[in-house]
């Protein structure tokens, strides 16, 4: 199946990099929106076919109302027909914030002296981890600074301490990593703990923004920063995240050059990245900073449908960084993933004596602060799927295997019946009454609606093994 936007004038090459701002800003300045390339871009997107840059561009550069709803609707239907209704959840834990750098949004940097540094010990870790376990939390990404005390080996350390936690039928079932870039070999020792994603943001993919935000530390190296996905994928580590920090450039910039990064693993290794993430600049500890390049609620709703349509097979993540009537509209618009009952301070989650966020203590204001059970009665009122799952990671679909089921779409079908017993499960062992109905009532809708009868069996089967104690059935 051919599933690759055309081939560049030059082949990308593994280990280089691979941007060139102006070559992105041609293609942006030469694209038009007309009514008819805007439908044409939608329905390739539709076809399940991958948008090259400058079908990107021709959706970025859409300023008509009425445009800009279709582009909405048609990432609304793609996100129904990839993925269903389901929506994945997760923790993120910080395990230390010692940093060297010094980027000037972060409240991490090594210049900010109000920061509180801390890195957990063991027991610490296995205290935040329980008390996430106990409010029904199966998937986590661990967050580190950049810092000499969070090798590789000490990352895969606090991998394997995650996994050996259990709390009641709680249990981490998947560990996602947020850090520092490595080389070939630190991805081989973190690789070997058995993570599932790693995620490392480029932040802004425009060279001179880049400089102006990163001042010091290794970081401030931006081609370093750009080619560490191909290390992670040179050292056998397929499932990989990329992202944007929204608001140090421009925007339609931005999601032009995260597709032109996708372009790039695609072409180099066969894989493209699992998830992309765009989170917006937030207050921090001891942040005044201002930016012309601050995106509006309404570019930002634009730019989650366009990247929707942009990259149909890769998981979208839209995190607390955002305020729960935001996250609740934009959700629709092809997000399959967000936090819940998120505490970024270290040591928080254990830490039920402080409600009050400490941006000392954090990396920036998270803004939709409800607790895991909030978030996911909210999701079974608009009829959605909370989800826990975590097979694909686990039975080995990753990297190319991943994508020959979800680029065309199939993916859906593996899943649906997954969020169902993973829901299934937290319903019986943290759900109140009033949730539980809720919940039992969306699970007898999915399947209602399911048209494969040797499956509805199959799931109504192991739907009553988790009723009897049973947990961790997986398709």
């Amino acid at each position: 199946m051919k599933f690759y936007p055309e081939k560049y004038k030059e082949p990308d090459v593994a280990m280089q990099p691979f941007i060139d701002a102006n070559e992105i800003w041609d293609i942006i300045n030469n694209a038009t929106s007309t009514k008819d390339e805007v439908e044409k871009v939608i329905a390739k997107s539709l076809s399940k076919q991958r948008l090259s840059m400058q079908d990107v561009a021709v959706l970025v550069n859409t300023q008509n109302p009425e445009l800009i709803q279709l582009i909405k609707e048609g990432a609304k239907t793609l996100k129904k027909q990839v993925y269903g209704n389901r929506i994945v959840l997760f923790a993120p834990l910080y395990i230390g914030n010692k940093c060297h750098n010094n980027c000037t949004y972060c409240g991490f940097r090594v210049t900010n002296k109000e920061a509180e540094r801390k890195t957990l010990d063991d027991q610490e870790i296995i205290n935040e981890i329980k008390a996430l376990e106990d409010n029904g939390q199966k998937r986590l990404v661990l967050v580190y600074g950049e810092h000499k005390d969070y090798s590789p080996e000490y990352i895969a350390h606090t991998v394997r301490v995650a996994y050996s936690v259990k709390s009641g039928n709680g249990e981490i079932r998947r560990v996602n990593i947020n850090a520092a870039p490595l080389d070939i070999d630190g991805f081989k020792i973190v690789k070997e703990a058995g993570i599932g994603t790693y995620q490392i943001f480029q932040e802004t993919y425009h060279p001179e923004a880049y400089k102006q935000f990163h001042l010091g530390g290794k970081k401030a190296n931006f081609e370093n920063r750009l080619t560490a996905l191909d290390r992670a994928q040179e050292a056998g580590l397929d499932d990989v995240g990329i992202g944007v920090l929204f608001g140090l450039y421009d925007w339609r910039y931005e999601v032009l050059a995260l597709v032109r990064h996708t372009n790039h693993l695609e072409a180099c290794y066969n894989v493209g990245p699992h998830t992309i993430s765009f989170p917006r600049i937030k207050d921090a500890s001891g942040l005044k900073m201002g930016s012309k390049y601050f995106v509006s609620d309404e570019d930002f709703a634009k730019l989650v449908a366009i990247l929707r349509l942009a990259v149909p097979y890769t998981g979208m993540i839209l995190t607390a960084r955002e305020p729960a009537e935001i996250r609740k509209e934009i959700i629709q618009y092809g997000v399959s993933q967000i936090d819940g009952g998120t505490k970024i301070e270290i040591g928080g989650y254990s830490d039920t004596l402080n409600e009050v966020q400490n941006l000392n203590r954090g990396q920036f204001k998270i803004s939709d602060d409800r607790p895991l059970s909030d978030v996911i009665d909210e999701l079974l009122e608009n009829e959605m799927i909370p989800s826990f799952c975590t097979a694909c990671y686990r039975l080995g679909r990753t990297g190319e295997h991943f994508m020959e089921f979800s680029v065309p779409g199939f993916i859906k079908k593996c899943c649906t019946p997954n969020a169902v017993l993973t829901l299934a499960e937290y319903i019986i062992d943290y759900a109140d009454d009033e949730t539980a109905d809720k919940g039992w009532k969306v699970i007898q809708k999915n399947l209602d609606e399911l048209d494969n009868e040797k499956l509805k069996s199959s799931l109504l089967d192991r739907i009553e093994r988790v009723k009897n104690g049973e947990r961790d059935l997986i398709y």
